[in-house]
């Protein structure tokens, strides 16, 4: 398991963790970003990440991006 941010373009994941305060966990579980979801990187660039995640695309920023915890798909 890595954080979001240690991810590369072009790599696909799932969202195996998702950390930080009860309002930011739901935030992101309202943005598609729920255990178990399949994110596509489409840029990662010093930390802030592009990422496709369920039919939209969405930018995190570092500090968002260090709470998500995910797995490379097999």
């Amino acid at each position: 398991m890595l954080p979001l941010t240690l991810t590369s373009t072009g790599d696909k994941v799932f969202v195996a963790r998702i950390g930080g305060s009860e309002e930011a966990r739901q935030h992101l579980a309202d943005l598609g970003f729920v255990v178990g979801t399949e994110v596509t990187v489409i840029s990662a660039n010093q930390g802030n990440v592009i990422v496709n995640v369920r039919d939209s695309r969405l930018a995190v920023t570092q500090h968002i991006a260090e709470k998500i915890m995910v797995q490379p798909v097999q």
